[in-house]
């Protein structure tokens, strides 16, 4: 913070014990949560938050009968502070790797498909010739993942990425492509005729599929859309791709998924990938870091077995 008289300047450092306080708290939208995440008195800090609002000169935080909502003065202080607490221990694990080039420590996020059968076997043959570098999993769709690679959470996320990215926080990487496809159980009605399977037909049947938000929700739908019909009404939405595969497994009902995803149960013969003419579409699957973010040894190392094990699953 710079106060200016007019006659001189003086530059007021922040505290980052507050700042981290504040980080907490709008995770937790509550004085009585954050303080327990914190094991500090709920009075104690209230009184640090309005510290770190005098001391700025803006308002943080509207308090209300719904919790403590931060402003955009908030947002925008803890989502700088969380980059920084995320490259500092970025730099406490480069300079551990540096130590030595094979070990280190990794947080990275995966979506459900990734998790399936690529990241397995980068993380097999990074343990060959890497077997120190310590790594942590979280998993997760989009829509959980990129606020975690934003805020710092994770070192980066292996996931679907769009053709374009549109956020200036976040830069992506693309590793190879993946298809699209429609599944059914192994001796679903539609599994056994031998011609070709028409929307129409699949209108037809009961659909469990992902939320709207999700690219493939998206690419599901224009599947109808392009062939002037209306997409059938999922009799259930869900975050859950183990849930989808399982009701299916189990019912006629089917599901639209990418074809990794369902890479072993169909080996298994477990469930089946339906013939569709009209489907063509392609997700993108690729890393996403944080824009300003370096890498350390550890990261670069688990993304090279990344790009070699793509080349033998396109």
């Amino acid at each position: 913070m710079v106060i200016d008289d007019g006659l001189f300047k003086m530059s007021i450092p922040l505290d980052v014990r507050r700042i981290r306080l504040l980080s907490q708290l709008v995770r937790d939208k509550s004085f009585t949560a954050a303080a327990a995440s914190l094991g500090v008195s709920q009075p104690s800090l209230s009184k640090n938050i309005r510290a770190l609002e005098i001391s700025l000169g803006v308002k943080l935080l509207e308090r209300g009968r719904f919790g403590a909502l931060p402003t955009a003065f908030a947002l925008a202080l803890v989502r700088h502070a969380d980059a920084i607490d995320a490259e500092l221990r970025l730099a406490q694990s480069e300079i551990s790797a540096l130590k030595s080039a094979r070990t280190g420590a990794l947080c990275i996020g995966c979506g459900p498909t990734e998790a399936s059968r690529l990241l397995p076997l980068a993380l097999a043959a990074l343990r060959k010739h890497s077997p120190a570098i310590k790594i942590t999993v979280l998993h997760g769709l989009n829509e959980a993942l990129m606020p975690m690679v934003k805020h710092g959470e994770v070192d980066f996320a292996l996931s679907s990425i769009p053709a374009r990215c549109t956020d200036s926080d976040l830069k992506q990487l693309p590793l190879h492509f993946d298809q699209g496809v429609i599944v059914s159980r192994a001796g679903h009605p539609l599994a056994r005729q031998r011609k070709t399977i028409t929307t129409k037909q699949l209108t037809s049947y009961d659909w469990i599929l992902a939320r709207q938000q999700e690219l493939e929700r998206g690419a599901f739908n224009d599947i109808f859309t392009q062939a002037d019909a209306s997409p059938p009404t999922p009799i259930i939405e869900t975050t859950s791709t183990t849930l989808m595969k399982s009701v299916v497994m189990q019912s006629d009902c089917l599901t639209f998924l990418p074809r990794e995803l369902v890479h072993w149960e169909t080996r298994a013969k477990q469930l089946q990938i339906l013939p569709l003419a009209s489907l063509d579409w392609k997700r993108i699957v690729g890393i996403t870091r944080r824009a300003r973010s370096s890498s350390s040894p550890a990261q670069d190392s688990l993304i090279a077995e990344l790009r070699k094990v793509t080349i033998s699953l396109d």
